[in-house]
């Protein structure tokens, strides 16, 4: 039966081999994708925010903002590996349409977390907060067809 449907299907006759058989069998459906990047986009948002809400804890609070507003910024990325599979993100990642803002992105996410435990500056680590916000909204935009285009003309719109 299983054969009947690929030959109406039209794909490949032949019967597949073993390693198309394993990797069919630990695909991901295209439901169970959508609901893994529900999840982990929800994670990292609540991670965000509960950085956010203890960022106003004495002493301790700038670093925990740090640890956990940086986790929600990796886990939300990290949801648009369900959608479109590890290798494929990580190849789109490092595209040279989107290289820089890649490269900004990561960097920034190591800096915060380095101004946080090794030299504990919190100026550094709230402007790395900062940087890492905007470098992630660059990178988020420049997956949508000509969104950087017009951001860049809206900006300039605005300060001339």
């Amino acid at each position: 039966m299983d054969k009947l449907k690929r030959v109406l299907s039209g794909r490949d006759t032949e019967e597949p081999s073993g390693l198309a058989e394993v990797i069919e069998s630990t695909s991901l459906g295209w439901g169970t994708r959508v609901k893994g990047f529900i999840a982990c986009f929800a994670i990292g948002c609540l991670c965000s925010l509960l950085g956010s809400c203890l960022l106003w804890v004495p002493k301790k609070g700038l670093v925990l903002f740090a640890v956990f507003y940086t986790l929600g910024n990796i886990a939300s990325i990290g949801s648009t590996l369900f959608l479109m599979g590890p290798m494929k993100q990580l190849k789109r990642m490092f595209e040279p349409t989107r290289l820089i803002a890649t490269i900004v992105m990561l960097l920034c996410l190591i800096l915060t977390l380095c101004a946080a435990f090794w030299w504990h500056k919190k100026g550094l680590v709230l402007l790395f907060c900062i940087f890492q916000f905007f470098a992630l909204a660059w990178y988020s935009i420049s997956f949508i067809p000509f969104a950087r285009d017009a951001v860049k003309k809206c900006f300039s719109v605005c300060l001339s």
